[in-house]
């Protein structure tokens, strides 16, 4: 079958009402099929390879009608445990193609700028690759701010995503990069719809790693989204930098004798904390804000309700 409109419709309308789909999740080759599959109404559950290929045991040989085979023996062993996928709302996909755009644009231009820069060192130059250099990186300098004014137009256009976006702005160390990438990953705080989920996802989520007597440190998962993860280091840099309540921890953990990539981790975490708790009140951040202590909170709840 052909991964075209015509071949996926002609095969959905033969399948049964009372079926649920089982594909390998492929990124963007399987996206026609789950946005079809949610348009005709019809249950489909998108797997990771890695989950399915781990599931089975000692298996050998690889071919089309064998990955087929394994995929379905997957959902009906783990029918069960089986989520369904939905395709992003037209908002989100397109803003998720503007932004994809404008990484590809940057990595070039990156790409050009180490060019130029190696170029500088050779003993002899050659003008027109000077030249046509710089036209080139121009060019892309142009093309990534229309992108990026495209981005923020598109996002403004809409109440809901503009909401969060400047919600999440205001905060201390969030750019718009780092914002614009939060709502794509957790489809506008909706899909990952908590600060567990999204640590987890993200990989500053430390898990536990013990075995019988054996005790080992907690250790991040590789299994996460290293790209959101990079941006919310970068994040946690600048507010430990610019704001005082996360320089304070950051000095805090440091005097505890905790190493730095740590100390990092567990900043990238609460930063993580403090969005998710901003868009779900709906509050402006404030660095004034003082945190009660659980008990008080308590104490202050209960007088409410004696009143």
């Amino acid at each position: 079958m052909k991964n075209g409109v015509v071949s996926i419709s002609k095969f959905l309308s033969s399948v049964a009402e009372d079926v649920i789909l089982c594909a390998e999740y492929t990124g963007v080759y399987g996206d026609l099929l789950l946005c079809l599959c949610n348009r005709m109404e019809i249950p489909i559950a998108l797997v990771p390879g890695y989950s399915v290929k781990h599931s089975l045991g000692l298996v050998k040989g690889k071919s089309d009608p064998l990955d087929s085979k394994r995929i379905r023996e997957y959902g009906e062993r783990f029918a069960d445990k089986l989520v369904l996928s939905k395709y992003d709302e037209e908002n989100i996909a397109e803003l998720k193609q503007l932004y994809v755009l404008r990484a590809q644009l940057v990595r070039t231009r990156k790409s050009l700028l180490t060019s130029e820069k190696g170029h500088a060192y050779h003993p002899m130059q050659n003008l027109s690759v000077h030249n046509h250099l710089k036209s080139v990186l121009t060019g892309l300098d142009i093309e990534i701010e229309a992108v990026e004014n495209e981005v923020e137009a598109l996002i403004k256009a809409n109440q809901e995503l503009n909401e969060n976006y400047e919600l999440v702005r205001n905060i201390t160390g969030i750019g718009p990069i780092i914002a614009t990438d939060l709502i794509i990953k957790t489809g506008n705080f909706k899909d990952i719809d908590t600060y567990r989920k999204a640590a987890s996802y993200a990989g500053v989520c430390p898990f536990p790693n013990a075995s019988g007597k054996m005790l080992g440190k907690s250790k991040t998962s590789p299994f996460a989204d290293k790209k959101l993860k990079s941006l919310l280091y970068m994040g946690a840099r600048s507010a430990v930098k610019h704001n005082k309540e996360y320089r304070l921890y950051y000095q805090k953990k440091e005097l505890e004798g905790k190493p730095h990539c740590l100390i990092m981790n567990n900043v990238s975490n609460k930063l993580l904390r403090t969005i998710y708790s901003i868009v779900k009140n709906k509050t402006l951040y404030s660095q004034n804000y003082v945190c009660l202590d659980p008990r008080e909170r308590n104490i202050n709840r209960s007088a409410k309700k004696v009143a």
